[in-house]
Protein backbone atom coordinates (compact mmCIF):
# COMPACT_ATOMS: atom_id res chain seq x y z
CA UNK A 1 0.00 0.00 0.00
CA UNK A 2 1.34 3.46 -0.91
CA UNK A 3 2.20 5.67 2.06
CA UNK A 4 0.38 9.02 2.15
CA UNK A 5 1.41 12.10 4.09
CA UNK A 6 -1.12 13.30 6.65
CA UNK A 7 -2.87 16.48 5.54
CA UNK A 8 -2.91 17.90 9.08
CA UNK A 9 0.90 17.99 9.28
CA UNK A 10 3.10 20.82 8.04
CA UNK A 11 5.20 19.86 4.98
CA UNK A 12 8.33 18.00 5.97
CA UNK A 13 7.27 17.58 9.61
CA UNK A 14 7.75 13.80 9.34
CA UNK A 15 11.50 14.33 8.98
CA UNK A 16 11.95 16.20 12.28
CA UNK A 17 12.76 12.99 14.14
CA UNK A 18 14.45 9.99 12.53
CA UNK A 19 15.38 7.26 15.00
CA UNK A 20 18.39 5.08 14.43
CA UNK A 21 17.91 1.45 13.48
CA UNK A 22 17.40 -0.57 16.66
CA UNK A 23 16.78 -4.32 16.93
CA UNK A 24 14.63 -5.64 19.78
CA UNK A 25 15.07 -9.39 20.21
CA UNK A 26 12.55 -11.91 21.55
CA UNK A 27 11.96 -12.56 25.23
CA UNK A 28 13.98 -15.16 27.09
CA UNK A 29 10.90 -17.34 27.46
CA UNK A 30 10.46 -17.37 23.69
CA UNK A 31 14.11 -18.24 23.09
CA UNK A 32 14.33 -20.89 25.82
CA UNK A 33 12.92 -23.96 23.93
CA UNK A 34 15.20 -23.42 20.92
CA UNK A 35 18.16 -22.75 23.22
CA UNK A 36 17.58 -25.97 25.15
CA UNK A 37 17.17 -27.94 21.93
CA UNK A 38 20.43 -26.55 20.54
CA UNK A 39 22.22 -27.25 23.83
CA UNK A 40 21.07 -30.88 23.91
CA UNK A 41 22.01 -31.35 20.25
CA UNK A 42 25.47 -29.93 20.95
CA UNK A 43 25.96 -32.30 23.87
CA UNK A 44 24.92 -35.29 21.75
CA UNK A 45 27.36 -34.36 18.99
CA UNK A 46 30.15 -33.83 21.51
CA UNK A 47 29.47 -37.25 23.07
CA UNK A 48 29.59 -38.98 19.69
CA UNK A 49 32.85 -37.24 18.81
CA UNK A 50 34.63 -38.22 22.03
CA UNK A 51 33.15 -41.74 22.29
CA UNK A 52 36.00 -43.44 20.30
CA UNK A 53 38.53 -42.06 22.81
CA UNK A 54 36.81 -43.72 25.76
CA UNK A 55 37.83 -47.19 27.06
CA UNK A 56 36.25 -50.06 25.16
CA UNK A 57 34.44 -51.30 28.25
CA UNK A 58 32.81 -47.90 28.92
CA UNK A 59 29.07 -47.35 28.38
CA UNK A 60 29.58 -44.52 25.87
CA UNK A 61 31.98 -46.56 23.71
CA UNK A 62 29.64 -49.55 23.63
CA UNK A 63 26.56 -47.46 22.76
CA UNK A 64 28.19 -45.33 20.07
CA UNK A 65 31.09 -47.18 18.51
CA UNK A 66 30.12 -50.83 18.99
CA UNK A 67 26.42 -50.09 18.55
CA UNK A 68 27.03 -48.64 15.06
CA UNK A 69 27.87 -52.11 13.73
CA UNK A 70 24.17 -53.01 13.97
CA UNK A 71 22.67 -49.68 12.87
CA UNK A 72 21.54 -48.64 9.40
CA UNK A 73 22.30 -44.98 10.16
CA UNK A 74 25.46 -44.24 12.14
CA UNK A 75 25.50 -42.30 15.40
CA UNK A 76 27.61 -39.60 13.78
CA UNK A 77 25.04 -39.02 11.02
CA UNK A 78 22.22 -38.76 13.54
CA UNK A 79 24.25 -36.43 15.76
CA UNK A 80 25.13 -34.13 12.85
CA UNK A 81 21.50 -34.02 11.69
CA UNK A 82 20.35 -33.22 15.24
CA UNK A 83 23.00 -30.51 15.63
CA UNK A 84 22.17 -28.82 12.31
CA UNK A 85 18.47 -28.92 13.13
CA UNK A 86 19.09 -27.42 16.58
CA UNK A 87 21.35 -24.72 15.17
CA UNK A 88 18.77 -23.77 12.53
CA UNK A 89 16.03 -23.57 15.16
CA UNK A 90 18.24 -21.44 17.41
CA UNK A 91 19.22 -19.00 14.65
CA UNK A 92 15.66 -18.77 13.33
CA UNK A 93 14.35 -17.90 16.79
CA UNK A 94 17.03 -15.25 17.28
CA UNK A 95 15.86 -13.47 14.15
CA UNK A 96 12.36 -12.87 15.52
CA UNK A 97 11.43 -9.62 17.22
CA UNK A 98 10.94 -5.99 16.22
CA UNK A 99 13.24 -3.71 14.22
CA UNK A 100 12.74 0.04 14.34
CA UNK A 101 14.01 1.80 11.20
CA UNK A 102 14.34 5.55 10.53
CA UNK A 103 11.45 5.31 8.05
CA UNK A 104 9.29 2.60 9.60
CA UNK A 105 8.97 -0.52 11.69
CA UNK A 106 9.45 -4.21 10.92
CA UNK A 107 8.13 -7.24 12.81
CA UNK A 108 9.54 -10.74 12.53
CA UNK A 109 7.78 -13.80 13.92
CA UNK A 110 8.31 -17.55 13.65
CA UNK A 111 5.06 -19.35 12.84
CA UNK A 112 4.13 -23.03 13.14
CA UNK A 113 6.65 -25.40 11.53
CA UNK A 114 9.30 -22.69 11.74
CA UNK A 115 7.96 -20.56 8.90
CA UNK A 116 9.09 -16.91 9.35
CA UNK A 117 6.69 -14.00 8.83
CA UNK A 118 8.01 -10.49 8.20
CA UNK A 119 5.87 -7.35 8.08
CA UNK A 120 7.13 -3.86 7.21
CA UNK A 121 5.28 -0.56 7.60
CA UNK A 122 6.29 3.04 7.09
CA UNK A 123 5.48 5.56 9.82
CA UNK A 124 3.12 7.37 7.42
CA UNK A 125 1.01 4.20 7.24
CA UNK A 126 0.36 4.23 11.01
CA UNK A 127 -2.80 6.13 12.04
CA UNK A 128 -2.60 5.63 15.82
CA UNK A 129 -0.45 3.78 18.36
CA UNK A 130 -1.52 2.08 21.57
CA UNK A 131 1.20 1.90 24.21
CA UNK A 132 0.86 -0.01 27.51
CA UNK A 133 2.31 1.59 30.62
CA UNK A 134 5.82 0.42 31.44
CA UNK A 135 6.19 -1.76 34.52
CA UNK A 136 8.64 0.77 36.05
CA UNK A 137 6.04 3.56 35.77
CA UNK A 138 3.24 1.35 37.14
CA UNK A 139 5.21 0.75 40.34
CA UNK A 140 5.77 4.48 40.92
CA UNK A 141 2.26 5.86 40.69
CA UNK A 142 -1.40 5.47 39.70
CA UNK A 143 -2.00 3.46 36.56
CA UNK A 144 -3.63 5.21 33.60
CA UNK A 145 -6.76 3.27 32.67
CA UNK A 146 -5.97 3.26 28.94
CA UNK A 147 -2.37 2.16 29.31
CA UNK A 148 -3.06 -0.17 32.23
CA UNK A 149 -5.45 -2.36 30.26
CA UNK A 150 -3.11 -2.87 27.33
CA UNK A 151 -0.53 -5.65 27.39
CA UNK A 152 0.94 -5.28 23.89
CA UNK A 153 2.00 -2.36 21.73
CA UNK A 154 -0.67 -1.80 19.10
CA UNK A 155 -0.40 -0.07 15.73
CA UNK A 156 -3.61 1.09 14.04
CA UNK A 157 -2.95 1.23 10.29
CA UNK A 158 -4.44 3.48 7.64
CA UNK A 159 -6.34 0.60 6.03
CA UNK A 160 -8.32 0.05 9.24
CA UNK A 161 -6.39 -3.04 10.39
CA UNK A 162 -4.48 -3.42 13.64
CA UNK A 163 -1.06 -4.85 14.28
CA UNK A 164 0.05 -6.06 17.70
CA UNK A 165 3.82 -6.12 18.04
CA UNK A 166 5.34 -9.41 19.25
CA UNK A 167 6.76 -9.61 22.75
CA UNK A 168 10.39 -8.50 23.01
CA UNK A 169 12.98 -8.64 25.78
CA UNK A 170 13.10 -4.84 26.26
CA UNK A 171 9.43 -3.92 26.00
CA UNK A 172 9.82 -0.70 28.01
CA UNK A 173 12.56 0.62 25.73
CA UNK A 174 10.52 -0.23 22.63
CA UNK A 175 7.44 1.49 24.07
CA UNK A 176 9.40 4.66 24.84
CA UNK A 177 10.96 4.72 21.37
CA UNK A 178 7.62 4.32 19.59
CA UNK A 179 6.08 6.93 21.87
CA UNK A 180 8.83 9.40 20.99
CA UNK A 181 8.38 8.74 17.29
CA UNK A 182 4.61 9.18 17.57
CA UNK A 183 5.05 12.50 19.37
CA UNK A 184 7.50 13.77 16.79
CA UNK A 185 5.31 12.70 13.85
CA UNK A 186 1.99 13.83 15.34
CA UNK A 187 0.63 10.27 15.45
CA UNK A 188 -2.20 10.03 18.04
CA UNK A 189 -1.27 7.98 21.12
CA UNK A 190 -3.59 5.83 23.19
CA UNK A 191 -2.26 5.13 26.67
CA UNK A 192 1.43 5.84 27.14
CA UNK A 193 4.54 4.31 28.69
CA UNK A 194 4.68 6.86 31.53
CA UNK A 195 8.45 7.06 31.08
CA UNK A 196 8.92 10.19 28.96
CA UNK A 197 8.74 12.59 31.92
CA UNK A 198 12.01 11.13 33.18
CA UNK A 199 13.68 11.11 29.78
CA UNK A 200 13.27 14.80 28.95
CA UNK A 201 12.47 16.24 25.54
CA UNK A 202 11.56 13.45 23.07
CA UNK A 203 12.83 15.55 20.18
CA UNK A 204 16.31 16.02 21.64
CA UNK A 205 16.61 19.65 20.43
CA UNK A 206 16.54 21.54 23.69
CA UNK A 207 12.87 22.54 23.52
CA UNK A 208 10.27 21.90 26.18
CA UNK A 209 9.03 18.37 26.54
CA UNK A 210 5.92 17.49 24.54
CA UNK A 211 3.37 15.55 26.66
CA UNK A 212 1.89 12.31 25.32
CA UNK A 213 -1.75 12.26 24.38
CA UNK A 214 -4.04 10.22 26.61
Amino acid sequence: MLAMARISRPPGFDMTYRPKKVVFGPTWGTRLPATIYFGVASLVLAAVLVAPRFPQDSWLFRQVVMGDYHRVVSSMSCAIFLFVSGLASFLRQQMSGVIVHPDGIETREVLTMGVPRIKKYQWAQIDRVGIPMASEAMRKGPVDQGAGKMTKIRLDLWDGSRLFLPDVAKTSELSVMIERIALARAIPIEGGSGMLDELGNPFGDGEDEVPAEA
